[in-house]
């Protein structure tokens, strides 16, 4: 899997909010582009999509802005990642076919490992929260490049997590 620039741009952002929880005070999409270093123009749309899927909740006007629409502790990186591309998959490989109408040598075994990846994907991300990710940032003292290279985060440590179960 591969997230994409619009997933992690939508992560960044709503871990911003999180870092500067103030429920009832929105951040404009200018203080959160300042302090991720994201492009405003293109952030704005990402932040229409995470509004549109529940994640985040918008104010007009003088004093307007965005703050996050659940606790942090609720709201997934699976969440984050599904509201601005779509479902997590491993491909676009199709779904197994039923009844062993198997058109090539392999397709139905290989659908069905394809479809257990992506969900095993779901799964690994659906375990990270922004909370945790707030923890991560505090617990390093706020230094984000500590935080990356402490305990990489990815599909070889969450096979590796599945398979010791």
């Amino acid at each position: 899997m591969k997230v994409s620039t619009r997933g992690d741009y939508a992560s960044r952002a709503l871990l911003s909010l999180a870092l500067h929880d103030a429920p009832s005070i929105p951040t404009s999409v200018r203080d959160i582009a300042e302090r991720t270093g994201l492009p405003q123009p293109y952030l704005e749309q990402i932040l229409l999509a995470l509004k549109g899927a529940g994640l985040v909740r918008s104010k007009r006007g003088v004093g307007g802005g965005y703050v996050l629409a659940r606790p942090p502790e609720t709201i997934t990186l699976a969440q984050i990642v599904s509201a601005v591309d779509g479902p997590i998959v491993a491909g676009e490989f199709g779904e197994p076919h039923t009844g062993g109408a198997c058109d090539h040598e392999g397709q139905c075994v290989l659908l069905a490992f394809w479809a257990e990846v992506g969900e095993k994907m779901r799964e690994h991300l659906q375990s990270f929260t922004l909370a945790d990710m707030v923890h991560k940032v505090q617990g390093n003292g706020g230094d984000l490049v500590a935080v990356a290279l402490d305990e990489p985060i990815g599909v070889s440590r969450a096979m590796a997590r599945s398979s010791a179960q």
